[in-house]
């Protein structure tokens, strides 16, 4: 629920979305950012991604964004020697909405 007081970086909202998602081959011993369509995303909201059945081995989840309205980017990484492609699926979205402007220091 909105505040009344001065903004300080608060998380107004905390949900989840559980977008189908198919990411595509990731290169030998590398990462690789891709970017996925996420109606209602915000491009200041805070994200954790899972994948909700197992990861193909050898591939990671290095980090992951809002790089626009609606559009999530994720990276994945491949630290084997050969081309793999990330598990397609649901992917669970833990996506964190700050009231106002975040801080540049704690406290």
């Amino acid at each position: 629920m909105p505040s009344t007081t001065i903004t300080r970086g608060n998380a107004l909202q905390t949900f989840y979305v559980g977008p189908s998602l198919t990411p595509a081959a990731v290169a030998t011993a590398t990462t690789a950012a891709q970017t996925f369509t996420v109606a209602g995303l915000l491009s200041t909201d805070h994200v954790i991604v899972s994948c909700q059945a197992a990861q193909t081995a050898g591939v990671f989840i290095a980090d992951a964004r809002c790089s626009a309205d609606n559009t999530l980017s994720i990276q994945f990484g491949n630290v084997t020697a050969g081309s793999l492609t990330p598990t397609a699926g649901t992917y669970i979205l833990d996506v964190v909405r700050f009231e106002g402007p975040l801080p540049t220091t704690a406290g």
